[in-house]
């Protein structure tokens, strides 16, 4: 029996939902579709239905939606996870290779589950990157704008962003050393991207047992911009302002007090990113 947990607010979502039904139908399996209505519902749904004792899911939806269900799983360790993107970023399907429509149906009904890691940060959980920095600042303003496309919304708040922002003084200890940095952003990646396809880690891999601390120190003002195309090159990794560290575990602080992170691209206010690994623990239907 597959648990499908649909974001109603997807794009496209009752011609693609149609076509997964014709299909399961089809097929003669076995289904129970549950549409969410609202921020936080994903994640009930998850984990009523695994402590009810399911184990087979299947998100419908983007980055957001998967956070919230990998987080409200009771046990991910007895649980296989299908994902149909249908988000605005779709940044875990690109590192996963999962097809985007009805394909995605096909690799998960044809195919079987694999093992992939997952990041732990105290009650949260996290399958693509945990961080804070400018990103977390251009997706705050984001939130705050009332009109306009996400792409649109999107290019105003880095373009303010990149006028007021001034780097985060943090505190990350990792492999047993503690160092106070100056960054531009920090991020734990399990997956390649994030942003909506923008590569932070290019070596990151799903399933290798590590996660890649990706630290990128403020450079002067003038020089923003030409780190960010870097960035979104793909070549933020080999420039000298980047500290890279593969871990197990680490802890992001402010000294400064309290910090907005991201988790998958969900916004929260938090004390400290005390993550680590949990690897191979959740399988997973993957290209």
């Amino acid at each position: 029996m597959f648990n499908i947990i649909v974001n109603r607010h997807a794009r496209r979502i009752k011609k693609l939902t149609a076509a997964m039904e014709k299909k399961l139908r089809a097929q003669d399996i076995a289904y129970r579709m549950f549409y969410t209505e609202r921020t936080g519902d994903a994640g009930k749904y998850a984990r009523s239905l695994s402590a009810a004792g399911g184990r087979d899911f299947i998100v419908v939806g983007g980055d957001g939606t998967l956070n919230e269900v990998v987080s409200g799983l009771t046990d991910p360790a007895v649980c296989t996870l299908g994902l149909v993107p249908a988000g605005t970023g779709n940044d875990f399907a690109t590192s996963m290779r999962i097809p985007h429509g009805i394909r995605a149906l096909d690799l998960i009904l044809s195919g079987e589950p694999q093992p992939v890691d997952y990041i732990e940060c105290g009650t949260r959980r996290s399958i693509n990157i945990v961080g804070t920095g400018i990103d977390v600042e251009i997706l705050r303003r984001c939130a705050t704008m009332r009109y306009g496309t996400n792409r649109g919304k999107y290019f105003r708040s880095l373009i303010a962003t990149l006028m007021h922002y001034k780097g985060t003084r943090l505190l990350v200890t990792v492999n047993g050393e503690t160092k106070e940095y100056f960054a531009l952003i920090a991020a734990l990646c399990n997956g390649k991207e994030f942003g909506g396809g923008i590569p932070i880690c290019p070596v990151a891999d799903t399933s290798d047992g590590s996660m890649e601390l990706v630290i990128v120190e403020s450079p002067a003002r003038r020089h923003y911009l030409p780190e960010l195309i870097n960035l979104m090159r793909g070549k933020i990794l080999e420039r000298h302002i980047t500290h890279h560290i593969p871990c197990s575990a680490a802890l992001i602080a402010s000294p400064d007090g309290k910090i907005f992170a991201q988790f998958d691209g969900e916004i929260e206010e938090t004390e400290a990113l005390n993550a680590h690994l949990v690897a191979g623990k959740l399988r997973m239907y993957r290209g």
